[in-house]
């Protein structure tokens, strides 16, 4: 089966940087989109960037010009690179991918990884 599997989570100062990943793996025919949310206790989960198979991306205001979304179809692989990270960065960051796949069948399903945290602190 399909799964998405993060990395690149940490702790880091505010105005600094940091670049996470995320690998689809499974039977894929192809990746419609793939995109990072984010969610800290008590609210929302929230879109934060999203990016489809044909390069077209959209950001959350809140990181407009700070975060820069970016893949790599041959490894089925999106990057979230994040610049002058303040503290109201701090979140779970999760992958989300739109996947066909064929095991038996056709599926066309919305994925989603485990989550990595991100804290942005002194």
């Amino acid at each position: 089966q399909v799964q998405l599997v993060e990395s690149g989570g940490g702790l880091v100062q505010p105005g600094g940087s940091l670049r996470l990943s995320c690998a689809a793996s499974g039977s894929i025919s192809s990746i419609n989109f793939m995109g990072w949310y984010r969610q800290v206790p008590g609210k929302q989960r929230e879109l934060v960037a999203i990016i489809t198979s044909g390069g077209s991306t959209n950001y959350a205001d809140s990181v407009k010009g700070r975060f820069t979304i970016s893949r790599d179809n041959a490894k089925n692989t999106v990057y979230l690179q994040m610049n002058s990270l303040k503290p109201e960065d701090t979140a779970v960051y999760y992958c989300n991918a739109d996947i066909l796949s064929y095991v038996s069948r056709w599926i066309r399903d919305n994925y989603w990884g485990q989550g990595t945290q991100v804290t942005v602190s002194s």
